[in-house]
């Protein structure tokens, strides 16, 4: 007995039903026809994931059935084929003043046009970016189908962390474990999935074939990565990480076991995985958004340069708009750099003095400001024009701007609100300053999408940071040096470690007196600023809900 199982790592877009539907539907006929008798989708595969709210609209219920349906109808020629399909099921019971969920994050089980089991997902995670127990209720009981002769136990995401859902799929029988998964990626998450899932096979003596989305979604991406697990417990075969597969996987019989046989991608450093998200998140924002271009201030500095290649390995050179937007404090080396960078990427590149209009702005604003001397206001009106300038050929071109603020500055409002905070996507929000640093020498020496070798100029990288907003000024004249607000804002922000525990570490008290107060009179800043790829744990978005108005200290 040879069972193959096909693994659709495909890329869904939420509420686009039909689509995806067809997408389904096209894997099942493909991975018929080279043999599979067993096809598995991602969690919630019919609607996509994450669809917040779009979960409390009946609408959006009845929808998300039809398309089970025509996935059903239009698969009922595949003779004896299984197909597991991803979606939500149920309804509301609704109150005068309540509405309590009664729907299920489930999956099916569609075989020659009609559905033969759904499971519901027990066990409903609800941290970091999960909110799963506002839209849904835990369900019961297990789901144990045939598939080639191997009885299959179904089993959804976070059920498979977990020892009870296992072990109860393998008291009703099951011999092999199939596991739908939409986990959002972070750096190092692909690593934790494969080791947890061995200790599953562990503890039920299961094998287990993991079938994981792919593709970006708002803030949070998904990176693929799908794998099987035989009953060894070693990892038997592994899918390509940011790409869609079709990822095949051959269960035997050997005695009393299921071995399991499948291709396996080579293991990838974290820098890789990091560029490759954050070139899938911002690609699948502007794409699945409707836009054609975007366009960026290029300032000659490193996050801009990281945010420019970005832009152009996910979109091509000629969807990519590059304008500096010099000042009185702008340096000719940053002039040089940007036009040198532009060159070597191929993009469209211009250059708008904002001298005039900051002129203008200062005449106008004199007879208010009493005579008073420059401050962070000139600053500001400065990075308010550029502001001002990109969102106008938005609006002309069709646009969509790139912030280039990274997790550093977003942390403690290194940033100008209304200013280089505007625009609709900001592709580095959650890469703190040093990494920032670390991803441009990656660039640098690798080239994955032929988009251009070697192409940030190495002074952008040398130079010491600065936001050219007055003279002389570099980062680190209001800030610690980066390797220090770095680890202080993935301790204290991301892992929750409190003053006097930092201080205990060997952190100046002065540094994270200033950071940790930064931190927190900025939260009114991060509440307006434009969504960006989350590539930690912790990001400044939907795991990160702190209140603006908030006295607590420690």
């Amino acid at each position: 007995m040879t069972l193959k199982i096909c693994v659709a790592q495909l890329n869904f877009v939420v509420g686009d039903m039909a689509g995806n539907a067809r997408k389904i539907i096209d894997a099942a006929r493909t991975a018929y026809a080279e043999g599979a008798r067993l096809l598995l989708t991602p969690e919630l595969s019919i609607c996509a994931y994450i669809a917040e709210d779009l979960f409390l609209r009946p609408s959006f219920i009845a929808a998300c059935d039809e398309a089970v349906k025509t996935v059903a109808r239009e698969t009922a020629g595949l003779k004896d084929m299984a197909i597991v399909v991803g979606h939500p099921i149920g309804r509301d019971q609704r109150g005068k003043s309540v509405t309590v969920p009664q729907r299920n994050n489930a999956a099916s089980v569609i075989r020659e046009g009609r559905v033969i089991e759904t499971y519901a997902k027990r066990l409903l995670p609800n941290y970091q970016v999960f909110d799963e127990r506002r839209y849904f209720v835990p369900g019961q009981g297990t789901c144990v189908f045939e598939a080639g002769g191997v009885n299959v136990g179904l089993l959804i995401c976070e059920d498979a962390w977990f020892d009870e859902p296992a072990q109860l799929d393998k008291e009703a029988g099951a011999e092999l474990l199939a596991v739908i998964n939409a986990s959002p990626f972070h750096i190092g998450k692909g690593y934790e999935r494969e080791a947890m899932m061995i200790e599953r096979v562990k503890a039920c003596g299961l094998p287990l074939v993991y079938a994981h989305l792919v593709g970006g979604q708002d803030e949070v991406v998904f990176e693929g990565r799908s794998f099987a697990v035989g009953p060894d417990a070693r990892l038997a075969g592994r899918a390509p990480s940011f790409e869609e597969k079709l990822f095949y996987v051959g269960a035997q019989r050997a005695g009393e076991a299921i071995e399991l046989r499948a291709d396996t991608a080579p293991a990838r450093d974290n820098d890789a995985d990091l560029w490759d998200a954050l070139v899938m998140g911002l690609g699948d924002y502007v794409r699945k958004n409707g836009f054609k271009s975007v366009a960026l201030g290029l300032s000659g500095g490193i996050d801009s340069a990281v945010v420019m290649a970005l832009a152009v390995d996910a979109l091509g050179k000629d969807q990519v708009h590059a304008v500096m937007m010099p000042s009185p404090y702008t340096a000719g080396i940053s002039l040089e750099d940007a036009r040198e960078m532009a060159r070597r990427l191929g993009v469209r590149y211009d250059e708008i003095s904002i001298l005039p209009e900051f002129e203008a702005f200062k005449a106008s604003l004199q007879p208010l400001f009493g005579g008073k001397p420059e401050d962070t206001t000139e600053e500001n009106i400065q990075a308010r024009i550029r502001g001002v300038m990109l969102m106008a050929l938005s609006n002309k071109h069709g646009h969509l701007i790139l912030t280039t603020g990274n997790k550093s500055e977003y942390a403690v409002g290194y940033c100008t609100l209304y200013g280089d905070m505007c625009g609709g996507f900001a592709p580095i929000k959650d890469v703190v300053k040093t990494a920032v640093f670390r991803l441009a020498r990656w660039r640098n020496a690798h080239d994955p999408r032929g988009t251009g070798a070697n192409p940030i100029p190495e002074r952008i990288i040398t130079r010491p940071p600065s936001a050219e907003l007055r003279a002389d000024q570099t980062d680190q004249d209001s800030l610690p040096p980066y390797e220090v607000l770095d680890a202080l804002i993935e301790r204290y922000m991301e892992n929750d470690l409190g003053v006097a525990e930092l201080v205990a570490e060997g952190f100046r008290p002065e540094d994270v007196e200033l950071v940790t107060r930064l931190i927190k009179i900025n939260e009114y800043k991060r509440r307006q600023s434009a969504e960006g790829t989350r590539v930690t744990h912790r990001g400044f978005g939907k795991d990160w809900r702190y209140p603006i108005t908030n006295k607590f200290r420690a």
